[in-house]
């Protein structure tokens, strides 16, 4: 397991993160395909999000991804489909018919963590630390 590091943390942030198109209409295809995953990757890039692996599909997008302690799940999924939903529907006007009320993704989101530690671990570490604590943590 490889830890990132910040100018004053080090972390091991990854999330798997999934979304889909409104009404699962099957648009991803094509220009309209390689446009979202332009941006996608722009918008972790400006915000120092690491995309480890991402796969669309028709009608949904799948991301792993390190993401900086300083950055929520929730505003970097804002950042993301705000975006991406903005710049395609202005550059292919012929998702118009479809998205008549200027909505390109639903409206959720599912987000799963990713660690190499199992909560049992920490459970088990933490009752072991309250038995024998030490003098800084008393």
């Amino acid at each position: 397991m490889q830890y990132d590091k910040g100018k004053h943390c080090v972390f091991y942030h990854r999330y798997h993160l999934v979304w889909s198109t409104k009404y699962r209409y099957k648009v991803l295809v094509g220009d309209i395909r390689l446009r979202v995953r332009e941006i996608l990757r722009q918008v972790c890039s400006e915000n120092r999000v690491e995309i480890i692996h991402g796969a669309l599909s028709l009608d949904h997008v799948h991301m792993f991804v390190s993401v900086p302690p300083n950055l929520s799940v929730s505003d970097l999924m804002r950042k993301m489909k705000g975006r991406s939903s903005h710049k395609v529907q202005r550059e292919f006007p012929q998702l118009k018919r479809r998205y008549w009320g200027k909505h390109f993704w639903g409206r959720g989101y599912f987000s799963t963590t990713n660690g190499a530690i199992t909560e049992d671990i920490v459970l088990q570490y933490l009752e072991r630390h309250v038995q024998n604590p030490t003098d800084i943590s008393r």
